[in-house]
């Protein structure tokens, strides 16, 4: 079983790291929807940057969820319902957003008023994608099937929104998504789980296959991506962990999504040395002139 979950996660990544950087190829030359113009946006130094690599990643980790060997007919579907759904509605967006409302608070106090914005529209598509998803992965025979699909759709839900709020910076939400892949990913391999192992891996390999653009300021993850990135690893955290365990990172995900509310996690990053550090790792210094 151990080779087989370590084949499994070592064939995700591949697969995941290729079919994103040859959609992000593809997808330069050629957009999945308008121009080069309709995926350009202007980064936090004022500079042009493309989302383009949101909707690579959500092909990537797409192509890498239908084709990596050993998945349940069931898992499989609900990692592509995870990443399309996901994604589909964050480049909808990307696309069609306005940033009058922001946050949870924002989009309800909006609706409230009648006002039904873009990001309601995701808020409640990914809760609903979420959930199916995870009623798909629940064992069928378990007696508490209900109860842990709610808890699994939340967690894939609160997953994808939290990863879009680390999207600020270049190669954060990757970094951030790699931190909290890896021990999902040994988890699996440590109990020579392929099905966990391959989902843990195939969103770390597309996301790092794409992390040079990210970090190099020409690209970011967009809506499209970090919705699908922080889904698939909240798939892969209901496959992987006990119920205790999904209930204390729902817990999480809940608690540092209220606090985003009312705290800039770019401040508290910064303030901090060793967060901060690995914050910019690998990024352009605040004052260093692009390259070019």
């Amino acid at each position: 079983m151990a080779r087989r979950a370590l084949t499994a996660a070592l064939a995700g990544a591949f697969l995941g790291a290729a079919a994103a950087r040859a959609a992000y190829a593809a997808f330069t030359r050629r957009p999945p929807v308008g121009d080069a113009d309709t995926w350009s946006r202007v980064n936090h130094r004022g500079e042009p940057i493309t989302l383009l690599e949101g909707p690579a990643f959500v092909a990537g980790a797409g192509v890498a969820a239908a084709a990596v060997p050993g998945l349940p007919a069931r898992v499989r579907t609900a990692a592509l319902l995870a990443a399309v759904g996901a994604g589909g509605l964050g480049a909808y967006d990307d696309l069609y957003g306005v940033t009058a409302s922001k946050g949870f608070r924002g989009h309800l106090g909006a609706l409230a008023k009648g006002e039904v914005t873009s990001g309601a529209v995701k808020i409640a598509g990914i809760g609903l994608t979420g959930l199916a998803a995870a009623a798909l992965t629940v064992s069928a025979s378990a007696a508490s099937r209900p109860a842990d699909a709610v808890i699994d759709g939340m967690l894939v839900a609160g997953a994808a929104n939290l990863a879009n709020l680390f999207d600020l910076r270049p190669g954060r939400a990757v970094k951030v998504g790699l931190l909290t892949g890896a021990p999902l990913l040994a988890a699996g391999l440590r109990r020579g789980d392929p099905v966990a192992a391959a989902l843990a891996a195939l969103p770390l390999g597309a996301s790092a296959a794409l992390l040079p653009e990210d970090l190099g300021e020409r690209a970011m993850l967009g809506d499209a991506g970090a919705n699908a990135l922080g889904a698939l690893l909240g798939l892969a955290a209901s496959v992987t962990l006990g119920r205790p365990a999904r209930l204390a990172a729902l817990g999480t995900v809940a608690a540092l999504t209220a606090v985003s509310e009312k705290v800039s996690f770019t401040k508290v990053i910064a303030g901090n040395p060793v967060l901060n550090r690995i914050d910019m790792l690998g990024r352009r210094p605040p004052e260093q002139a692009p390259a070019g």
